[in-house]
């Protein structure tokens, strides 16, 4: 089919920086609109869009994701800082990645403010188990709100909701966004079939693991499509996504069930009639063998899409937070998402953690000549071979 390639300039031109008007939205605590999305998005380009992320004792580890995954790319806010004690005085991006990019780590709450006097909003940037708030983070978020920060988090467990909290906030004037509130402030979406007049090609991220890069790889894939010049998006399908700016989405695993499958549809569709891109890659949640955190089986079912890439860490023995378990096998792995969805694994995609740049080079050739796809590793190569992929097996001219 011939790609509906896009004219407008990529939406990575578009950062909330470069929004003409700098001044800072008035507090909206009493006024907030009935969608918590459409507030947040209302302090994009403005001063309470300069956020420090929370990441103490975990940040450039898998806990600390959700921050990880926001000093790697932004849309919706302007990341000005970390907070890890463990790390303060460093670059975030060597710290995460080797390569730094002007994103200090500070100490404490206090710290950050005497050395940025622009920051008006904190980031809860771990992902807890069970998405609980830890005890010992509790001071970080008080002092942030005493000292007149917005706080956004996607815990389970509602800051906004929280007696120590919510007073608090309310006497100094701050705002609260819990991210997972969102399925309670928006109409349930049932499955209706609509999605079998989606036009974009919709393309699967899954993985064999939690916390194993399957939205970190998502996002590349997109990036690798706009350098091509094709139009792509993608469907968020947690927190994280959102808070990065997906424009399209929910939070599955705070959705009810009879409900999930209804949102992925919702989303696809809506991101197709709206934006008409020639790609919608959907962000996969957990690993459809996962124990603990069974996903994909919603995508596949409620999303159809018509390939599949696999997220894999090759060092990782058992899987994350859990070393009762075994990692999943990879070859298992695809031949249980290809039975399920009967569409191909189109590509393979790596995890590096614990592993040398020599080591996967080693294992993107023997996957590739054992598995017959495309295997890179995202970070380190980009995801051109994944992007590659996709237009010639779906968007070429026949």
């Amino acid at each position: 089919m011939a790609a509906r390639r896009s004219t407008k300039k990529s939406p990575r031109a578009k950062r909330p920086a470069k929004r003409p008007s700098k001044k800072r939205a008035p507090k909206a605590a009493a006024n907030r609109p009935a969608d918590a999305l459409d507030f947040q998005n209302t302090k994009i380009g403005t001063e309470d869009a300069n956020a420090l992320i929370l990441c103490e004792g975990a940040f450039a580890t898998p806990t600390g994701k959700t921050g990880n995954g926001l000093v790697r790319r932004s849309r919706r806010f302007t990341i000005k800082g970390v907070i890890d004690s463990r790390h303060a005085g460093k670059d975030a991006g060597e710290v995460l990645d080797g390569v730094k990019n002007g994103v200090p780590i500070y100490a404490s709450v206090d710290d950050a403010l005497a050395h940025d006097k622009t920051l008006h909003t904190m980031i809860f940037g771990l992902a807890t188990d069970g998405g609980m708030l830890p005890k010992e983070l509790r001071p970080h978020i008080h002092r942030a709100i005493e000292r007149g920060l917005n706080i956004v988090s996607g815990l389970h467990e509602f800051i906004s909701d929280d007696p120590e909290f919510a007073p608090l906030a309310r006497q100094k004037g701050v705002d609260i966004f819990d991210i997972r509130k969102l399925p309670l402030l928006r109409p349930p979406n049932f499955f209706t079939g609509q999605i079998e007049q989606v036009k974009a090609c919709v393309i699967a991220a899954l993985g064999t693991d939690s916390a194993i890069g399957k939205r970190t790889t998502a996002w590349k894939i997109v990036e690798a499509l706009e350098e091509r010049r094709y139009h792509a998006e993608m469907i968020a399908t947690g927190q994280t996504g959102i808070m990065q700016g997906a424009k399209y989405g929910f939070v599955l695993d705070s959705t009810v069930n009879d409900y999930v499958a209804g949102d992925v549809e919702h989303a696809v569709v809506e991101c197709d009639r709206n934006e008409k891109p020639d790609v919608i890659v959907l962000e996969g949640q957990g690993a459809l063998t996962h124990p603990a955190y069974p996903g994909g089986f919603e995508l596949i079912a409620a999303g159809r899409p018509r390939g599949i890439v696999v997220q894999h860490a090759p060092a990782r023995k058992t899987l994350d937070g859990f070393p009762q378990y075994p990692m999943a096998d990879l070859t298992r792995e695809i031949q249980l998402l290809e039975a399920y969805s009967q569409r191909p694994v189109i590509a393979i995609t790596l995890n590096h953690e614990d592993m040398t740049r020599d080591e996967i080079e080693r294992i993107v050739t023997e996957y590739e000549s054992r598995y017959r796809v495309p295997c890179c590793d995202p970070l380190w190569h980009g995801a051109g071979k994944v992007a590659d992929a996709v237009i010639s097996r779906f968007l070429a001219k026949k």
